[in-house]
């Protein structure tokens, strides 16, 4: 009877840390692909407002595509010949002389919604850029909307293969009034 009871418990034991260990194995595959995801949304913020074009392109896939509704650049070289046109925008506002140091501005991301289905992720996230283009140089909300993401995940690396970006700021470029995170 001791031996049944035994070997029931090394039994059951076993299964627990059976069924524990696979459970944890999904969970952080599911966290470090998120975490990966973040990584990416924050190198492509950084590379954008330091305007990084090398690093800004190398999130997107080879074939990506950058939408920002007036116009779609589909390809890397396509992305940084877009981003390039607007260099002058960024160059006059750095060349400032009014006020203290030069101007410069910072984008940031919030209220991520992601659906992960293996090496396809889609993602919704609200951006805001803070801009200090004044001669007090103080920090001042001046654009914000959503980034409507398609990701994928190549040789273990996520990149997008589509982000969409709408600007509340712009009237051309504001959203649907639908919710965007499903």
């Amino acid at each position: 009877m001791k031996k049944h009871i035994g070997l029931l418990l090394i039994a059951a034991v076993a299964g627990l840390l059976l069924v524990t260990s696979s459970c944890t194995t999904k969970t952080d595959s599911y966290a470090e692909d998120r975490a990966q995801i973040m990584d990416l949304q924050a190198r492509y913020l950084f590379a954008l407002d330091f305007f990084d074009m090398d690093a800004y392109v190398s999130t997107f896939t080879p074939d990506g595509i950058l939408d920002i509704i007036e116009y779609q650049a589909k390809g890397r070289d396509e992305i940084r010949k877009r981003l390039e046109e607007s260099r002058p925008v960024f160059d006059q506002a750095a060349q400032s002389t009014e006020g203290a140091y030069r101007p410069s501005g910072r984008h940031n991301i919030t209220n991520i919604v992601l659906r992960i289905d293996g090496d396809r992720a889609t993602g919704r996230a609200y951006w805001f850029h803070y801009g200090n283009n004044n001669p007090e140089r103080r920090a001042v909300l001046d654009a914000y909307g959503h980034y409507e993401d398609e990701m994928v995940k190549v040789d273990g690396q996520w990149l997008f293969s589509k982000r969409t970006i709408y600007n509340e700021a712009v009237e051309k470029w504001i959203a649907p009034p639908a919710n965007p995170a499903w």
